[in-house]
Protein backbone atom coordinates (compact mmCIF):
# COMPACT_ATOMS: atom_id res chain seq x y z
CA UNK A 1 0.00 0.00 0.00
CA UNK A 2 3.12 2.38 0.82
CA UNK A 3 4.21 1.92 -2.37
CA UNK A 4 0.93 2.82 -4.51
CA UNK A 5 0.65 5.26 -2.15
CA UNK A 6 3.94 6.80 -3.19
CA UNK A 7 3.18 6.30 -6.98
CA UNK A 8 -0.04 7.78 -6.93
CA UNK A 9 1.63 10.89 -5.22
CA UNK A 10 4.71 11.40 -7.84
CA UNK A 11 1.98 11.22 -10.56
CA UNK A 12 0.06 13.92 -8.91
CA UNK A 13 2.93 15.87 -8.13
CA UNK A 14 4.04 15.73 -12.40
CA UNK A 15 0.45 16.51 -13.61
CA UNK A 16 1.01 19.57 -11.13
CA UNK A 17 3.95 20.57 -12.60
CA UNK A 18 2.84 20.22 -16.40
CA UNK A 19 -0.16 22.43 -15.01
CA UNK A 20 2.45 24.84 -13.75
CA UNK A 21 4.31 24.68 -16.85
CA UNK A 22 1.21 25.08 -19.20
CA UNK A 23 0.23 27.67 -16.98
CA UNK A 24 3.17 29.74 -17.49
CA UNK A 25 2.85 29.96 -21.18
CA UNK A 26 5.18 29.31 -24.16
CA UNK A 27 9.04 30.38 -23.90
CA UNK A 28 9.52 33.94 -25.03
CA UNK A 29 12.02 34.63 -27.51
CA UNK A 30 12.33 38.08 -28.56
CA UNK A 31 14.38 38.72 -31.48
CA UNK A 32 15.63 42.18 -33.44
CA UNK A 33 16.05 42.33 -36.49
CA UNK A 34 18.13 44.17 -39.21
CA UNK A 35 15.43 44.49 -41.32
CA UNK A 36 16.04 48.22 -42.58
CA UNK A 37 19.20 50.33 -42.10
CA UNK A 38 22.94 49.80 -42.80
CA UNK A 39 22.97 46.23 -42.52
CA UNK A 40 19.32 45.36 -43.98
CA UNK A 41 20.84 42.82 -46.20
CA UNK A 42 22.15 40.81 -43.37
CA UNK A 43 19.54 41.44 -41.15
CA UNK A 44 17.51 39.39 -44.20
CA UNK A 45 19.47 36.68 -44.61
CA UNK A 46 19.78 36.39 -40.53
CA UNK A 47 15.99 36.56 -40.32
CA UNK A 48 16.18 33.47 -43.33
CA UNK A 49 18.19 31.50 -40.88
CA UNK A 50 15.85 31.99 -37.93
CA UNK A 51 13.06 31.30 -39.81
CA UNK A 52 14.38 28.15 -41.21
CA UNK A 53 15.43 26.54 -37.89
CA UNK A 54 11.78 27.62 -36.01
CA UNK A 55 10.66 25.72 -38.77
CA UNK A 56 13.14 22.69 -38.34
CA UNK A 57 11.42 22.70 -34.71
CA UNK A 58 7.88 23.36 -35.23
CA UNK A 59 7.61 26.59 -33.41
CA UNK A 60 9.08 24.88 -30.22
CA UNK A 61 12.37 25.10 -27.96
CA UNK A 62 13.10 21.70 -26.07
CA UNK A 63 9.51 20.60 -26.92
CA UNK A 64 7.96 22.66 -25.20
CA UNK A 65 5.97 25.37 -27.20
CA UNK A 66 7.70 28.77 -27.81
CA UNK A 67 6.71 32.31 -29.20
CA UNK A 68 9.22 34.22 -31.49
CA UNK A 69 8.73 37.87 -31.10
CA UNK A 70 10.60 39.07 -34.50
CA UNK A 71 10.44 43.18 -34.50
CA UNK A 72 12.76 45.50 -37.18
CA UNK A 73 14.69 47.99 -35.35
CA UNK A 74 16.77 49.53 -38.14
CA UNK A 75 19.88 48.75 -36.95
CA UNK A 76 19.25 52.16 -34.69
CA UNK A 77 21.02 51.20 -30.96
CA UNK A 78 18.72 53.45 -29.60
CA UNK A 79 15.70 52.07 -31.07
CA UNK A 80 16.75 48.68 -29.59
CA UNK A 81 17.56 49.68 -25.90
CA UNK A 82 13.69 50.96 -26.36
CA UNK A 83 12.73 47.55 -27.99
CA UNK A 84 14.50 45.29 -25.58
CA UNK A 85 13.05 47.33 -22.37
CA UNK A 86 8.96 46.49 -24.07
CA UNK A 87 10.91 42.64 -24.33
CA UNK A 88 11.53 42.74 -20.77
CA UNK A 89 8.65 44.70 -19.47
CA UNK A 90 5.98 43.47 -21.18
CA UNK A 91 6.42 40.33 -23.43
CA UNK A 92 8.99 38.51 -20.33
CA UNK A 93 11.27 37.16 -22.42
CA UNK A 94 13.23 34.24 -21.38
CA UNK A 95 15.75 34.41 -24.83
CA UNK A 96 17.13 37.49 -26.82
CA UNK A 97 18.75 37.59 -30.23
CA UNK A 98 18.93 39.17 -33.64
CA UNK A 99 20.99 42.38 -33.40
CA UNK A 100 24.19 42.21 -36.54
CA UNK A 101 26.07 45.04 -35.24
CA UNK A 102 28.24 45.35 -32.26
CA UNK A 103 27.23 48.49 -31.01
CA UNK A 104 23.98 47.36 -30.66
CA UNK A 105 24.75 44.01 -28.74
CA UNK A 106 26.72 46.84 -26.43
CA UNK A 107 23.87 49.08 -26.18
CA UNK A 108 20.97 46.63 -25.15
CA UNK A 109 23.35 44.08 -23.34
CA UNK A 110 23.31 45.78 -19.63
CA UNK A 111 19.49 45.65 -19.14
CA UNK A 112 19.26 41.84 -21.16
CA UNK A 113 22.12 41.00 -17.89
CA UNK A 114 20.51 42.63 -15.17
CA UNK A 115 16.99 40.95 -15.71
CA UNK A 116 18.71 37.39 -16.07
CA UNK A 117 17.60 36.80 -19.75
CA UNK A 118 20.23 34.79 -21.46
CA UNK A 119 21.51 36.99 -24.88
CA UNK A 120 22.46 34.44 -27.43
CA UNK A 121 24.62 36.39 -30.35
CA UNK A 122 23.57 35.59 -33.26
CA UNK A 123 26.62 37.68 -34.91
CA UNK A 124 28.58 40.21 -33.01
CA UNK A 125 30.86 39.58 -30.61
CA UNK A 126 32.46 42.23 -29.08
CA UNK A 127 35.27 42.73 -27.35
CA UNK A 128 34.00 44.17 -24.19
CA UNK A 129 31.94 41.22 -23.63
CA UNK A 130 34.31 38.73 -24.37
CA UNK A 131 36.79 40.73 -21.55
CA UNK A 132 36.46 42.81 -18.21
CA UNK A 133 32.76 43.43 -19.64
CA UNK A 134 31.14 39.92 -19.82
CA UNK A 135 28.48 38.10 -18.53
CA UNK A 136 27.40 34.87 -17.65
CA UNK A 137 24.29 35.84 -19.74
CA UNK A 138 26.13 36.47 -23.28
CA UNK A 139 26.64 33.87 -25.45
CA UNK A 140 29.14 34.16 -28.75
CA UNK A 141 29.08 32.71 -32.13
CA UNK A 142 32.72 34.16 -32.60
CA UNK A 143 34.55 37.27 -31.07
CA UNK A 144 34.74 40.09 -33.51
CA UNK A 145 38.70 39.59 -33.64
CA UNK A 146 38.95 36.43 -34.67
CA UNK A 147 38.18 36.51 -38.33
CA UNK A 148 40.86 38.77 -38.74
CA UNK A 149 43.43 37.04 -36.66
CA UNK A 150 42.89 34.75 -38.81
CA UNK A 151 43.80 36.70 -41.88
CA UNK A 152 46.11 37.77 -40.70
CA UNK A 153 48.11 34.73 -40.53
CA UNK A 154 47.21 33.98 -44.05
CA UNK A 155 48.27 37.34 -45.39
CA UNK A 156 51.29 36.04 -43.90
CA UNK A 157 51.30 32.82 -45.63
CA UNK A 158 50.40 34.59 -48.79
CA UNK A 159 53.94 37.14 -48.79
CA UNK A 160 52.00 40.12 -48.82
CA UNK A 161 53.98 43.12 -47.55
CA UNK A 162 52.39 47.44 -47.12
CA UNK A 163 48.78 46.28 -46.60
CA UNK A 164 46.22 49.32 -46.34
CA UNK A 165 43.16 48.33 -43.94
CA UNK A 166 39.91 49.55 -44.21
CA UNK A 167 36.98 49.49 -41.82
CA UNK A 168 34.03 51.39 -41.05
CA UNK A 169 34.18 53.59 -37.62
CA UNK A 170 32.22 51.73 -35.36
CA UNK A 171 33.51 49.11 -32.42
CA UNK A 172 33.00 46.14 -34.69
CA UNK A 173 35.22 48.06 -36.85
CA UNK A 174 38.21 48.50 -34.70
CA UNK A 175 37.61 45.25 -33.11
CA UNK A 176 38.49 43.31 -36.68
CA UNK A 177 41.34 45.97 -37.83
CA UNK A 178 42.66 45.09 -34.34
CA UNK A 179 42.68 41.51 -34.51
CA UNK A 180 43.90 41.75 -38.47
CA UNK A 181 47.28 43.62 -36.69
CA UNK A 182 47.46 41.45 -33.84
CA UNK A 183 49.02 38.62 -36.07
CA UNK A 184 49.64 40.19 -39.51
CA UNK A 185 53.66 41.04 -38.89
CA UNK A 186 54.19 43.03 -42.21
CA UNK A 187 54.69 46.68 -42.19
CA UNK A 188 50.37 48.62 -42.29
CA UNK A 189 50.42 51.16 -44.92
CA UNK A 190 47.70 52.58 -43.77
CA UNK A 191 44.65 52.46 -41.66
CA UNK A 192 40.97 53.91 -43.07
CA UNK A 193 37.75 54.45 -40.92
CA UNK A 194 35.13 55.31 -42.86
CA UNK A 195 31.27 56.10 -41.98
CA UNK A 196 28.80 53.02 -40.73
CA UNK A 197 26.51 52.92 -44.12
CA UNK A 198 29.03 54.69 -46.49
CA UNK A 199 28.40 53.77 -50.05
CA UNK A 200 30.65 56.18 -51.65
CA UNK A 201 34.39 55.23 -51.64
CA UNK A 202 36.15 57.35 -54.34
CA UNK A 203 38.43 59.01 -51.30
CA UNK A 204 39.02 56.08 -50.09
CA UNK A 205 40.24 54.45 -53.50
CA UNK A 206 42.37 57.15 -54.04
CA UNK A 207 44.16 57.03 -51.04
CA UNK A 208 44.87 53.19 -51.32
CA UNK A 209 46.09 54.11 -55.11
CA UNK A 210 48.58 56.88 -54.10
CA UNK A 211 49.54 54.46 -51.49
CA UNK A 212 50.29 51.45 -53.80
CA UNK A 213 50.31 48.85 -50.85
CA UNK A 214 50.61 44.71 -51.62
CA UNK A 215 47.37 43.83 -50.80
CA UNK A 216 44.11 45.55 -49.11
CA UNK A 217 42.15 44.19 -45.95
CA UNK A 218 39.13 45.48 -45.64
CA UNK A 219 35.88 44.79 -43.14
CA UNK A 220 33.14 46.29 -44.77
CA UNK A 221 29.67 44.10 -44.40
CA UNK A 222 26.23 44.02 -46.19
CA UNK A 223 26.01 46.78 -48.87
CA UNK A 224 29.48 48.81 -47.60
CA UNK A 225 31.25 45.91 -48.77
CA UNK A 226 29.53 45.46 -52.05
CA UNK A 227 29.57 49.16 -53.35
CA UNK A 228 33.56 49.09 -52.11
CA UNK A 229 34.46 45.83 -54.29
CA UNK A 230 32.47 47.19 -57.39
CA UNK A 231 34.30 50.83 -57.32
CA UNK A 232 37.37 49.06 -56.50
CA UNK A 233 37.68 47.10 -59.30
CA UNK A 234 36.24 50.01 -61.75
CA UNK A 235 39.36 52.22 -60.39
CA UNK A 236 41.22 49.45 -62.41
CA UNK A 237 43.23 48.38 -58.94
CA UNK A 238 42.49 44.21 -59.85
CA UNK A 239 46.39 43.66 -59.34
CA UNK A 240 45.77 44.73 -55.78
CA UNK A 241 44.55 41.90 -54.04
CA UNK A 242 41.35 42.20 -51.14
CA UNK A 243 41.37 40.05 -48.24
CA UNK A 244 38.41 39.78 -45.74
CA UNK A 245 37.30 37.91 -42.62
CA UNK A 246 33.69 36.92 -42.64
CA UNK A 247 32.58 40.47 -44.81
CA UNK A 248 33.41 38.48 -48.00
CA UNK A 249 30.30 36.47 -47.69
CA UNK A 250 27.10 35.38 -49.77
CA UNK A 251 25.13 38.59 -49.58
CA UNK A 252 28.50 40.45 -50.90
CA UNK A 253 29.19 37.67 -53.47
CA UNK A 254 25.67 37.23 -54.81
CA UNK A 255 25.92 40.78 -55.63
CA UNK A 256 29.02 41.43 -57.20
CA UNK A 257 29.85 38.90 -58.68
CA UNK A 258 32.99 37.18 -61.07
CA UNK A 259 34.86 39.71 -60.19
CA UNK A 260 35.53 38.32 -56.74
CA UNK A 261 36.61 34.97 -57.81
CA UNK A 262 39.39 34.10 -56.43
CA UNK A 263 39.24 36.44 -53.11
CA UNK A 264 40.33 34.70 -49.92
CA UNK A 265 38.30 35.23 -46.49
CA UNK A 266 38.41 33.83 -43.23
CA UNK A 267 35.40 32.17 -41.05
CA UNK A 268 34.54 30.01 -38.57
CA UNK A 269 32.20 28.84 -41.04
CA UNK A 270 31.85 27.55 -44.70
CA UNK A 271 28.81 25.88 -46.85
CA UNK A 272 30.64 23.41 -47.81
CA UNK A 273 31.80 22.34 -44.46
CA UNK A 274 31.33 18.99 -43.89
CA UNK A 275 29.57 18.90 -40.23
CA UNK A 276 26.63 16.54 -39.89
CA UNK A 277 24.43 19.80 -39.04
CA UNK A 278 25.96 22.00 -41.75
CA UNK A 279 25.05 19.51 -44.56
CA UNK A 280 21.45 19.31 -43.54
CA UNK A 281 21.12 22.70 -42.86
CA UNK A 282 22.58 24.11 -46.01
CA UNK A 283 20.93 21.29 -48.70
CA UNK A 284 17.30 23.03 -46.59
CA UNK A 285 18.26 26.31 -46.86
CA UNK A 286 19.05 26.30 -50.42
CA UNK A 287 15.71 24.15 -50.81
CA UNK A 288 13.43 26.87 -49.27
CA UNK A 289 15.32 29.96 -50.76
CA UNK A 290 15.35 28.64 -54.49
CA UNK A 291 19.06 27.47 -54.38
CA UNK A 292 20.53 30.39 -53.08
CA UNK A 293 23.50 29.61 -50.90
CA UNK A 294 23.15 30.38 -47.28
CA UNK A 295 25.32 33.09 -45.69
CA UNK A 296 27.29 33.31 -42.63
CA UNK A 297 24.77 35.45 -41.04
CA UNK A 298 21.88 32.42 -42.03
CA UNK A 299 23.84 29.91 -40.66
CA UNK A 300 24.84 31.63 -36.84
CA UNK A 301 21.12 32.54 -36.82
CA UNK A 302 20.22 28.93 -37.42
CA UNK A 303 22.62 27.85 -35.29
CA UNK A 304 21.39 30.21 -32.05
CA UNK A 305 18.08 28.96 -32.71
CA UNK A 306 19.51 24.95 -32.27
CA UNK A 307 21.30 26.05 -28.93
CA UNK A 308 17.62 27.51 -27.28
CA UNK A 309 16.43 23.82 -27.93
CA UNK A 310 19.32 22.10 -26.84
CA UNK A 311 19.32 24.51 -23.42
CA UNK A 312 16.06 23.76 -23.10
CA UNK A 313 15.75 20.39 -23.28
CA UNK A 314 19.11 20.00 -20.93
CA UNK A 315 17.43 22.29 -18.55
CA UNK A 316 14.02 20.86 -18.28
CA UNK A 317 12.37 24.67 -19.00
CA UNK A 318 13.69 28.44 -19.14
CA UNK A 319 12.61 28.68 -15.22
CA UNK A 320 16.03 28.17 -13.40
CA UNK A 321 18.32 30.40 -15.15
CA UNK A 322 21.29 29.56 -13.75
CA UNK A 323 20.75 25.69 -14.90
CA UNK A 324 19.47 27.06 -18.62
CA UNK A 325 22.85 28.92 -18.62
CA UNK A 326 24.90 25.41 -17.33
CA UNK A 327 22.61 24.59 -20.27
CA UNK A 328 23.46 26.54 -23.16
CA UNK A 329 27.74 26.04 -21.74
CA UNK A 330 27.46 22.15 -22.80
CA UNK A 331 26.33 23.34 -26.77
CA UNK A 332 25.04 20.17 -26.95
CA UNK A 333 23.63 19.87 -30.44
CA UNK A 334 24.58 19.60 -34.60
CA UNK A 335 25.87 22.56 -34.96
CA UNK A 336 26.43 24.25 -38.11
CA UNK A 337 30.20 24.21 -37.07
CA UNK A 338 30.58 20.87 -36.04
CA UNK A 339 31.56 20.38 -32.34
CA UNK A 340 33.16 23.53 -30.45
CA UNK A 341 33.33 24.15 -26.87
CA UNK A 342 33.07 27.62 -25.00
CA UNK A 343 35.95 29.05 -23.30
CA UNK A 344 35.65 31.15 -19.50
CA UNK A 345 34.57 34.26 -21.02
CA UNK A 346 31.29 31.88 -22.87
CA UNK A 347 33.00 32.74 -26.55
CA UNK A 348 33.97 29.45 -28.72
CA UNK A 349 37.25 28.10 -29.07
CA UNK A 350 36.80 26.40 -32.45
CA UNK A 351 38.26 26.45 -36.00
CA UNK A 352 39.11 29.40 -38.22
CA UNK A 353 38.97 28.72 -42.09
CA UNK A 354 40.19 29.90 -45.54
CA UNK A 355 38.02 30.57 -48.18
CA UNK A 356 37.96 31.47 -51.71
CA UNK A 357 35.56 32.90 -54.15
CA UNK A 358 35.26 30.26 -56.77
CA UNK A 359 31.97 29.41 -59.55
CA UNK A 360 30.43 26.03 -58.88
CA UNK A 361 29.04 23.50 -61.42
CA UNK A 362 25.65 25.46 -61.75
CA UNK A 363 27.69 28.92 -62.29
CA UNK A 364 26.79 30.31 -59.17
CA UNK A 365 29.64 32.52 -57.76
CA UNK A 366 30.06 30.99 -53.54
CA UNK A 367 32.44 30.51 -51.04
CA UNK A 368 34.85 27.38 -51.18
CA UNK A 369 36.38 25.98 -48.25
CA UNK A 370 40.24 25.67 -48.94
CA UNK A 371 42.00 24.67 -45.35
CA UNK A 372 42.41 25.19 -41.96
CA UNK A 373 44.16 28.57 -40.76
CA UNK A 374 43.73 28.19 -36.99
CA UNK A 375 42.50 25.46 -34.60
CA UNK A 376 40.82 25.69 -31.56
CA UNK A 377 41.38 29.12 -31.33
CA UNK A 378 40.68 31.39 -28.24
CA UNK A 379 40.18 34.88 -28.49
CA UNK A 380 42.70 37.12 -27.20
CA UNK A 381 40.14 38.94 -24.14
CA UNK A 382 39.26 35.50 -22.08
CA UNK A 383 42.03 36.21 -19.54
CA UNK A 384 40.36 39.71 -18.55
CA UNK A 385 37.16 37.91 -18.14
CA UNK A 386 36.28 37.63 -14.18
CA UNK A 387 32.83 35.94 -14.71
CA UNK A 388 30.86 36.52 -12.16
Amino acid sequence: MFTRGKTVLCVIGALCAMSAAQAAGPIQVGIALDISGPFAALGADASNGFDLAIEKLGGKLGGQPAEFLKTDFGGNPEQATQLVTRYLQRDKIDFFTGPIASNTALAVGPALFAAKVPFISSNPGPSQFAGKQCSPYFFGQYQNDNHDEAAGVLVNEKGYKNVVLIAPNYPAGKDHLGGFKRTYKGEVAGEIYTKVGQIDYAAEIAQIRSTRPGAVYFFLPGAMGINFIKQYAAAGLDSVPLVSGGAVDQDIVDAVGGVMAGMSSTTQWANDLSAPGNVEFVKAYRKKYDGRYPSLYAAQAYDTILAMDAAVRIAGGVADRDKLVAALRQADYESVRGRYKFGPNNFPIQNYYQRVVYKDADGRYTNKLVGTVLENHQDAYAADCKMP
